[in-house]
Parts: C-alpha cells; structure tokens; sequence
C-alpha cells in the first residue's frame, strides 16, 4: 500500500468523522453554528426548572444579562452586568419605550462555567463604572452573546468596549469603540442598550455598529485586536447580528439593518449589494438556508419579510407590490417578525412573533403552512427559538419553553416552567440544552 496515499485519505476520513461530533458539541456564537439555531442530536423535552425535576445542574448568577451562553468543547461562556443598586432589576414584558433610570456603579463580567457541573472556572472583570449610556427597561447591560473559535473568546459591551479573552480568562487585548448608543431614531434621549453580538470569521472580529448618528461595520484581527477595516453605513439604529454566507463562488457578510439588508465581502468590508427596507427598530437576525437569506424584523410590526439570492450585485430593491425578482426568491406583504429572529428547519420557515403567533411556511416556495399561538394570549417573546431532533424550542418572557413538533402541523409536546423570565436564546451541546433566565444558567439533558 502507498503509505504517501494513506496518511492523507485517514485525515480525511478522520476529518469526516469528526465533523458532525464537533458541530453537535460547539455553540461558538449568537443562535449556534452561523447564526442557524440548529442543534445536532437528541435533545430533552421535558423538564422543569422551577421544581429542579430532570436538570443536569443550575447556577446563580451574580448579575443581569440578556447574552446568550456559548460552548466550547466542555466549557461555557457567558457576559454579565453586576448593578451596586439595591434592588437591580429589569422589567421582561415592560411594552414602553422610555429607558431604565438606573444609573449606578456596574461592574461588567465576563465568566467560564463547567459545561458538566455547572461550577464557574474563572470570572474576569472587563470594565467598572456608571454606563454611558442608558438601556431599555426590558433590557440589561450586558446584551450581546459572546463568540468563540476555541482558542479566543470575543465579547462586546457596547459603550464599555470589545474584549478578547483566552480559554483561561487571560485578556488578549480590547478595544474601545467609543459610545454605541442604539434608540428610537431620531430621539437621543431613548437610549436602548446595545445587543448585536460579535462573529468571527477567517481570523478576524466584525460587529455591527448601528446607533442613532455614525454608524458603521468594524472587524479586527484575532490575534491581536488591530482594526483590519471599517466601513461607514448610513443607518439608523438597529440590534441585528451578522452572518456569514459560504457560497460556491464567493463569501457573504449578510446584515440586516433598518435602512437596507446589505451584503458585504467579510475580509474587506466592500458593500456588494443592498435591499431598500425602511423598518426601523430592526432586531432578528439574517438566516441562511437552502442557499437563501431569510431577512425580516423592524417596525410597524408584522410588516413584509424577504427571501433573497446570494450573489446580488448593487442595489436590488423592489416596488412593494412586487412579489420577486432576479434577487428576491419570495417575499410576504406582512408577518415580519419583531423581536425573535426566525428559524428554517426541515424544510420549513418557523415565524414567531413577541405575542406568540406562530406562522409556518415552505421554506423555499413560501407557502403558508399554518398558524397557531403558542402558550396563552397574555404569553410574550424576544428570545429566538432553536431546533434539533425533530422540535423547535421556544422560550418565553414568562419563563416558559414551550417544546413543538417540527412538521407540517402544530403540536405541542412540552410546556416547561423555569420560575424566572427567560429573555436569551438558549445554546445547545451534546445533548444538553443551556437556558439563560434572569437568575440562573440551567443545563438541562
């Protein structure tokens, strides 16, 4: 046997092996691997957090946050704000849009936990002080989710600056970005609090900066934080997460803002194209699937949502009473929604709405499936739901993840009280679901 032939064909085999494993262990970022939401393998479908009944672990945490947990390998990553108030406090199904008065000390953290234990590893100190800008009542200061490649962890507190850690809580280098101050547009003094998460991808850093003037794109080197480019965007603000598409004859930085979707070259930070929009208050996130960009959210609520092609050129943007073009696989007139981004799996686009109406179409046709309400009339969302083993999971502000069969049809299989809001997205890894609530980290198997 020619041994030169070998050695490569086992690493490739190795490799394919490995993949799957990988990917159902590692949740490196905001909603999963790219953004998706999906898990990889059998994951629970009952519990309760309330009474403890089938939990893995549950872990106090010292302070507020809305950032959603990431994992690496057997470690877990996690962003918080620790208030000196006496009673620090936000407000889950609070519908205003005045910010939170709370101007005290805050101390800004950055913590490991045993993904098996739940037992914190290390806790680092990223920034004290009084925030420099005001948040949202719904909202906290510690927002954006972390993301990891493994070797460096990246988190974002806005106002308060970028931050690269390694896997041992040693801070790699920061990065002050000035203030990041996304409201209402046009009114300055509603401060929201900044929430769109890092990506990393090809070694470097990019975040989106979208803030009431000056608004731009950003990336900067792993390695060692130094800028490798930014780009000024004309945007109002907007709390939406990049991804990245991996097309077969070039690579997209997808984003959504309140102005236009855009795509972008993610090593250069060259505008490829831009879709006209016009909602303001964008928070979900882009999605890839199929080879598509399912892009929505903004204000008035439940407005037109898009599906477009990768490989646009310029600016492609359509009448409103037009339903498709060269670039727009499928659009709807109305059922954008607001807070939780939305999420294709099996062949399906799941739509939930901040009050629970639950809107199922064929994913690459658009066809209307069905519509349900999940919970009751009084249950809200902002966190987005996740997929995996034949069930989409949706976590409510009233502390609830509500489990439903993926299909063609609704049923529900679960309803699971946790006894505290549930304003983040949970991660996924090994089987273990993480569920952020206002006061503890719940592993759940």
């Amino acid at each position: 046997m020619n041994s030169r032939r070998t050695i490569p064909t086992v690493a490739l085999g190795l490799s394919l092996c490995l993949a799957p494993a990988l990917e159902a262990r590692n949740w490196p970022t905001f909603r999963g691997p790219n953004g998706s939401g999906l898990a990889a393998g059998a994951l629970p479908t009952q519990w309760d957090g309330e009474k403890g009944q089938n939990l893995l672990w549950k872990t106090p945490l010292p302070g507020l946050g809305h950032s959603s947990p990431v994992v690496w390998g057997d470690r877990v990553f996690l962003t918080l704000a620790i208030s000196s108030a006496a009673i620090p406090h936000h407000n889950p199904k609070d519908a205003d849009i005045e910010p939170s008065n709370d101007q005290s000390s805050h101390e800004w953290r950055v913590v490991s936990l045993d993904k098996r234990s739940g037992t914190i590893l290390w806790s680092q100190t990223a920034h004290t002080g009084i925030p420099k800008v005001k948040r949202h009542v719904k909202a906290t200061q510690a927002n954006a989710t972390p993301v990891t490649d493994g070797n460096v962890v990246v988190v974002s507190f806005g106002s308060e600056g970028l931050y690269a850690y390694d896997m041992d809580g040693q801070l790699l280098w920061k990065q002050d970005l000035g203030i990041l101050d996304p409201g209402y547009a046009g009114q300055p003094d509603l401060s929201w609090g900044f929430a769109s998460s890092p990506i990393i991808h090809q070694g470097l850093v990019i975040l989106q900066c979208d803030i009431q003037k000056g608004s731009f794109m950003v990336a900067f080197n792993v390695k060692d934080g130094s800028r490798a480019w930014r780009v000024e965007r004309d945007e109002i603000p907007a709390w939406s997460t990049p991804v990245i598409h991996r097309g077969k004859t070039r690579t997209e930085l997808v984003t959504s803002g309140s102005k236009y979707y855009r795509g972008y070259d993610p090593m250069t930070g060259k505008e490829l194209w831009r879709l006209r929009d016009g909602g303001e208050v964008k928070v979900p996130s882009p999605v890839i699937a199929n080879d598509l960009f399912y892009l929505s959210g903004g204000n008035p609520r439940g407005r037109e949502f898009y599906v477009m092609r990768p490989n646009a050129n310029g600016d492609v943007s359509i009448p409103l009473e037009q339903e498709s073009s060269a670039s727009i696989a499928w659009r709807k007139q109305k059922g954008s929604p607001y807070t939780p981004t939305p999420i294709v799996y099996g062949g399906y686009l799941y739509v939930c709405n901040d009050n629970g109406v639950l809107t199922v179409y064929h994913a690459t046709t658009g066809a209307q499936i069905y519509q349900s309400r999940i919970g009751t009339s009084n249950s809200t969302f902002s966190a987005s739901p996740i997929a995996g083993n034949g069930r989409v999971y949706f976590s409510s502000e009233d502390g609830e993840v509500f489990v439903v069969k993926a299909g063609p049809a609704y049923e529900l299989l679960a309803t699971n009280r946790m006894g505290e809001p549930l304003m983040a997205t949970p991660a996924a890894s090994d089987g273990t679901l993480l569920i952020r609530g206002s006061r503890h980290l719940f592993a759940v198997k």
